[in-house]
């Protein structure tokens, strides 16, 4: 069953090791059969280095486990509130690079500064409040992607033009429309989280990005009338 799909998600899934993303099993890639209403997505606590399609875990939106005999990674109910909340989206992961994590300890959005960032991110990726005691004790996974919805929420950002987040002391979630562009979204992220940081530390006066050079960069990639690239 999801042959095609599982075969996405394996592969979204060791890209996050081949760009330096994960560490030990730190992380996870999934992706969606919007069809079937079904998700596939990395077992908990397993090395890259050994996973297989057969390892991945096949879950229902409710949760329900109904195909594989590993369990599913603990951040799945994670990825199953981001996927019943944006509608448009393939695939989700979730990394502890270490920049984007920097920036989640620190409480603090990814500020839109240039155009490498502006490709990808059409404005600050934003960090979500700190979650209370109650939601921490409760079923904190879930709240998670709650803690997520909620940020995009109150702040009125559409998650198809910022793909990506930190949770408050945590670490990064991105999400694509499909696993390969959700893992590439992660990279994307972490390389904007490390160039902002390093700005920061040399610039004595940085500014964010004009806005018409972000509004340049990324409507050429994905605006209405987009002429990057041979599609």
């Amino acid at each position: 069953m999801l042959k095609k799909l599982k075969k996405q998600v394996l592969d979204a899934n060791l890209a996050l090791v081949r760009d330096g993303l994960a560490m030990f099993t730190w992380g996870n890639a999934s992706g969606i059969d919007r069809e079937r209403g079904l998700v596939v997505i990395k077992p908990s606590g397993v090395d890259y280095d050994k996973l297989t399609t057969d390892d991945l875990a096949v879950v229902t939106l409710d949760g329900e486990q109904v195909e594989g005999d590993l369990r599913p990674s603990s951040d799945t109910p994670t990825h199953l509130e981001l996927y019943k909340a944006f509608g448009n989206i393939g695939g989700v992961v979730h990394t502890h690079s270490m920049w984007s994590v920097i920036f989640a300890q620190c409480g603090r959005d990814i500020p839109a500064l240039g155009t490498t960032h502006a490709d990808c991110f059409y404005g600050d990726i934003p960090c979500t409040d700190k979650m209370t005691a109650e939601q921490i004790k409760g079923e904190y996974e879930k709240e998670t992607g709650l803690a997520i919805i909620r940020t995009f929420k109150d702040r009125g950002i559409n998650p198809d033009e910022i793909p990506g987040a930190n949770v408050f002391s945590h670490g990064p979630f991105s999400w694509g429309v499909s696993p390969e562009k959700a893992a590439y979204n992660a990279a994307v992220m972490e390389f904007c989280a490390k160039a902002a940081a390093m700005t920061l530390m040399l610039g004595n006066d940085v500014q964010p990005i004009m806005q018409e050079l972000l509004d340049r960069h990324y409507l050429r990639k994905h605006g209405k009338n987009a002429y990057y690239g041979q599609d």
